[in-house]
């Protein structure tokens, strides 16, 4: 069953990670044997790739673009927003020239 077989880092939310484990304590119970959380999920991946064009899947798939397009767009603003802190910051920093020239002290 698993000749070629790759790993894979999952990120999943707490609460699905909850859900998967409460999954696998019940097919544990009802089989009578361990069923491990990596069993669960692979199962989980492997049935609702079967389910071709199911439109929960694709709805699923399409609410965690539409999460990552916020959180890109959040990072993506507060990004601009220091950008525009540093070069003020910068301005306010800056020697400041009078009359086009730097201003010395003059030696006589």
């Amino acid at each position: 069953m698993f000749e070629d077989k790759t790993r894979v880092l999952l990120v999943l939310p707490q609460e699905v990670l909850d859900r998967a484990r409460v999954f696998a304590g019940s097919a544990t119970t009802r089989f009578k044997r361990p069923v491990s959380l990596q069993m669960v999920l692979r199962a989980l991946i492997d049935e609702g790739l079967k389910r071709n064009g199911d439109r929960a899947i694709l709805a699923n798939v399409e609410a965690q673009i539409q999460a990552i397009l916020r959180i890109r767009s959040a990072v993506a603003v507060g990004r601009a927003d220091s950008a525009r802190r540093n070069e003020r910051d910068r301005r306010a920093v800056a020697p400041r020239r009078v009359g086009g020239r730097r201003s010395s002290v003059r030696r006589s």
